[in-house]
């Protein structure tokens, strides 16, 4: 059996935030909590921000973000969350390999509490990740921050945010540690648009494509996302980890290594012997995930306070569709990539980063 982390704090690392009976086993009296009057001023304010309808988008301080998750993202700001020494924060542009890093960042830091190969009640196996670390802007859009408040440390969160929309309480928190995932932005893009269309059928692929060029798209502009973590993990590599997705493809072993020590729980010599890490990265395969029945097609989407579910949540079989690289070869024509990487290099010319 796999020797239990020591370098985990208390032995147990984060635990899933408590959503429902069915989820983790907690129950939440959605009625119990109504709303930060905070949020629906924020709501307020964002309604009058510049839209993309088709994409469901508000410009916010030059971002494009889904627009149910503005008030959330007003509310991380203005002080609503307070991080602890200890955060660990997962942020990522959207379908650039979230979910992947979302299951093995909780699976590396909680193996003290769930020995990857030896716990029947693993959260992965019965969660989807997504509903093991939980989206700060998400929750708090909703109005559902103090269910961040309440888990204990060392919490695990993310975000979609850019860097320049993060407080200072975040983002210059020596006690604060990020992780960084991108993608080739070809790729993001196609899974981008087949994830779109789960909930917009009629969603053409240059819908989303254009956007991505031209720096509307979710999320974007895109190198502004990708540049503004990369040129913090230059300045503060102490604190911010810059992960590629297709690096952690190649060598998923060395990447959860790397996850480990960054985040201050190495693995032991004894956990090395015992293939613990193998077990982590094995835990989280695609396939592996993908086959479980929290994620097949059918499943309940992610779990919300009282069942109820958020605006912007999806089916949880939708976070799985292939997670290969170079799927964006089956979509876009030569001359529709060479557009994107050229904007691509243009945009992170002089930053030491490329996609080409």
């Amino acid at each position: 059996m796999a020797t239990s982390t020591n370098n985990a704090p208390n032995g147990i690392g984060p635990v899933p935030l408590p959503f429902n009976n069915a989820g983790s086993g907690v129950d939440a009296d959605a009625d119990a909590e109504k709303k930060d009057p905070r949020v629906k001023e924020y709501e307020s304010l964002a309604s009058s921000l510049p839209s993309n309808p088709k994409l469901r988008l508000r410009c916010y301080q030059g971002t494009w973000v889904l627009a149910p998750w503005v008030p959330g993202i007003m509310a991380v700001q203005r002080g609503l969350f307070a991080p602890r020494r200890g955060d660990v924060v997962l942020a990522s542009a959207p379908k650039c390999g979230t979910t992947w890093l979302k299951a093995l960042a909780f699976a590396t830091t909680a193996r003290g509490a769930h020995p990857p190969a030896h716990d029947a009640a693993h959260p992965l196996l019965r969660l989807n990740p997504h509903d093991c670390v939980p989206f700060m802007e998400k929750l708090f859009a909703a109005g559902w921050g103090s269910r961040m408040d309440a888990l204990p440390s060392p919490r695990l969160m993310a975000t979609h945010m850019h860097h320049s929309l993060l407080p200072a309480s975040i983002a210059a928190n020596p006690g604060c540690k990020m992780v960084y995932i991108c993608r080739d932005p070809k790729d993001m893009v196609v899974s981008m648009w087949h994830f779109g269309r789960r909930m917009q059928p009629a969603l053409s692929f240059l819908d989303v494509f254009e956007p991505a060029c031209d720096g509307t798209g979710l999320s974007g502009p895109i190198w502004d996302h990708v540049l503004g973590y990369w040129n913090a993990s230059k300045a503060s590599p102490e604190t911010v980890l810059f992960l590629r997705y297709e690096h952690l493809l190649r060598d998923p072993v060395g990447g959860t290594r790397k996850l480990a020590e960054f985040v201050g729980q190495p693995f032991s010599e004894d956990e090395e012997a015992a293939g613990v890490v193998t077990d982590i990265v094995t835990l989280c395969s695609f396939e592996k995930m993908r086959n479980l029945d929290v994620n097949r097609p059918g499943s309940s989407a992610s779990a919300s306070p009282a069942g109820v579910v958020l605006e912007g949540t999806f089916a949880n079989d939708s976070y799985f569709r292939r997670g290969e690289a170079g799927d964006w070869t089956n979509h876009m024509t030569p001359e529709m990539a060479g557009r994107l990487d050229a904007v691509m290099e243009e945009k992170l010319r002089g930053s030491g980063l490329s996609f080409s």
